[in-house]
Formats: C-alpha cells, sequence, structure tokens
C-alpha cells in the first residue's frame, strides 16, 4: 500500500491519468519501477506527466511519509479500494484517494451537505444548526467543509444532535482550517470522520476548495444552502451537485439581505425551498416519530408576560422599541422578561438592546 500511496501523492499528475496508470500496470509498485523509457512510450502520458513521475520517485520518501500517516492515525483509501465511498464513483471527476481521520460516512445512509456563508446572520446560523440537528437525530449524516459561519454550525448541530458528520477540508487532514475550529474539528472525528483529497501537510491554498466542493456535493443526497451572497463558493458547491444529479435546496431569506440573494437565485432557477427539517425529512423518504415541537415546551414553561415577548421574538433580530411595540408593554416589564428569558437560555442578546430565539 506505500506505493499506491507514492502514486496518489505525484503532484501535478491528474487523477485521471493515474488511473490510468493503475490500470495498466495493475499496482502502485510497478508504476514506481518503470524505466524512463517505458513511461514516455505510453500514449496517455506527456512529457510533463513524465517529468512529474520521475521528480515524484526523487522527492517523495515513501518510508517516511507512510510512517507519518501511520503515526497520526490517518487512513488512506485509494478509489479501489472496497472501503472507497461509492457515491465519488458517480461524480464526473472523483477523486483516485481520500485521506481520513476518523470514519468514512456509511454507505446506505442519506448524506445532506449543509453549507453557505461565512459571514452568516444569526438566522441563518440559527437554521443551520437547527437542520443539523434534526436531520443528524433522524439519522441523516451531515457533509459540510468545517468552515466558519454556516458549515460549522451544521456540523454542531449535527453534534448536538448525536450524529454523523464529515468534514471536508481544502488541506491535509492533519490540518485543522480555520485554526479556531480545533474543537470542532476533534468532535467530529469522534463521531464522524475529517476527509480530504489533498496529501497531508498540504495547506489550505484556494485553489483546493472549489475542488474540495466536489466532495462535498458527490458524498450527499441533497445539497442545503443555507445563507449565500450573489457570487459566493456555496453556489459553487450548488453548481457541482447539479451537475451530479443531485437536489438543492435554498432558505429563503429577507429580500433585502445581501446574504440571502445567492439563495434567492437558487430558488428562482428551481431549487427546492426549505420550509422546516420534518419537510426535508420527508423529502428523503423517512418519516419521523410524530413530537411535541420544543418552542410548545418551552412556551408552556413560562410566565405569560415572557410568554408574549416569546412569541414576538424570532431568528431575526428584534430591538426594544419594536418589541414594545408588539407586546403594548411599558419599557420596564418587557427588560424584566427579556431578562428572565435570557437567563433561561430561550432568548440571546446578538447585539445592543437586540434579541433573537435561541430554540
Amino acid at each position: 500500500m506505500k506505493y499506491e500511496y507514492w502514486l496518489a501523492a505525484i503532484p501535478c499528475l491528474s487523477d485521471y491519468k493515474k488511473r490510468l496508470l493503475r490500470e495498466e500496470y495493475k499496482e502502485g509498485r510497478a508504476v514506481y519501477y518503470i524505466e524512463e523509457m517505458q513511461l514516455r512510450f505510453l500514449p496517455f502520458l506527456e512529457d510533463r506527466d513524465v517529468e512529474a513521475i520521475l521528480k515524484a520517485k526523487k522527492e517523495i520518501c515513501i518510508e517516511k511519509e507512510w510512517e507519518y500517516l501511520e503515526k497520526q492515525n490517518i487512513r488512506f483509501i485509494p478509489c479501489f479500494s472496497e472501503a472507497y465511498p461509492k457515491k465519488l464513483w458517480q461524480i464526473p471527476d472523483p477523486p483516485y484517494a481520500l485521506y481520513a481521520k476518523g470514519k468514512l460516512p456509511k454507505e446506505g445512509i442519506p448524506g445532506v451537505a449543509i453549507v453557505g456563508a461565512r459571514k452568516c446572520t444569526p438566522y441563518g446560523q440559527e437554521m443551520a444548526l437547527d437542520y443539523g440537528k434534526y436531520l443528524a437525530e433522524h439519522g441523516v449524516q451531515i457533509i459540510s467543509g468545517m468552515a466558519r459561519g454556516i458549515d460549522g454550525a451544521g456540523q454542531r448541530g449535527a453534534l448536538d444532535g448525536g450524529g454523523m458528520t464529515f468534514g471536508v477540508l481544502g488541506c491535509g487532514v492533519d490540518i485543522c482550517y480555520p485554526r479556531d475550529h480545533i474543537g470542532l474539528y476533534m468532535d467530529i472525528q469522534r463521531s464522524g470522520g475529517i476527509l480530504s483529497e489533498q496529501r497531508p501537510g498540504r495547506p489550505p491554498l484556494p485553489m483546493y476548495f472549489p475542488m474540495r466542493n466536489r466532495i462535498i456535493s458527490g458524498l450527499s443526497d441533497f445539497v442545503l444552502v443555507m445563507e449565500a451572497r450573489e457570487r459566493s463558493g456555496s453556489l459553487i458547491t450548488a453548481d457541482q451537485a447539479l451537475e451530479q444529479g443531485k437536489d438543492v435546496y435554498a432558505l429563503p431569506g429577507p429580500v433585502t439581505s445581501q446574504l440571502s440573494q445567492g439563495c434567492h437565485r437558487l430558488i428562482r432557477q428551481g431549487a427546492g425551498i426549505l420550509i422546516t427539517p420534518k419537510d426535508l425529512l420527508a423529502e428523503l423518504g423517512m418519516t419521523p416519530e410524530e413530537s411535541e415541537r420544543k418552542s410548545d415546551k418551552i412556551e408552556k414553561t413560562l410566565e405569560n408576560d415572557e410568554n408574549v415577548v416569546y412569541s414576538c421574538l424570532g431568528f431575526f433580530p428584534k430591538g426594544i422599541s419594536q418589541l414594545i411595540e408588539e407586546t403594548g408593554f411599558r419599557a420596564s416589564v418587557l427588560m424584566q422578561s427579556l431578562i428572565s428569558l435570557e437567563l433561561k437560555g430561550c432568548i440571546r442578546e446578538v447585539s445592543k438592546n437586540h434579541y433573537i430565539r435561541v430554540r
């Protein structure tokens, strides 16, 4: 398997040509020991490909790098392995190999990608958390890129729901990117896995991210875009999903929000509209057991004044003046209810005197 790793790790040689080489010679070891003249006679290799292979023989220290993989508990999964995800064979340009820390997605279990803006709104973040948690609670695997904002929120929701989630990185799996997601990076490995087609040690370069997006959509049955600007990397994932024949859903938002413009464009082009996680579960052909809504349970435990204030709040921030107008309360009564609700964990102050529901 060490020579298979060497073949996968050759830079500047396409995955397609790596597959042709292995089909021709049946194993990585045989490719490693091909003479230069034999390589130059292969019709599918150009001179630059031959040079890349010869350079890789000199520069890739197979024993040392393989030892590093074992030390870091990094799994190497080439495309001919039984463990290689079958869904990836169905996309136009499947990666030649994957590297993983933790598990791989389970076959036969639905997977949903949750993607969106890094600088998201509280509304988008809460929706990503809710969808990730609800779907994970009902056995759906959540796939995303572990980025700040929507991606991380969807995956944290999946963990809160006790389910499986998989982070696909645009760098080596031994690198936590972004660094401030180190807690999420470690938690995902305990209940899911960190995946990448990039060789361990590869830094997060811009060119790697569109490549990793095709893996996110490839591992998923549905792609959910929770928030996205008119020009957003999340729309690349959506486009790749459509090319792969996958269903795309988008979350509607305020027409004035720049972070909803990309979602509205997707909806205009025919994407499904996200209404509730339960509806989406039905689209996947899964029927949850009927249960009382969490917000109903919360409302039953609140005092009358608190209940009125709670019912006026949603996932878009509302200020004091707006809440006074909607509730009809005096400022002192309103503030007392807001403080009580915040202490009970029902609401959160997202900016000075502006509040949202937590659930």
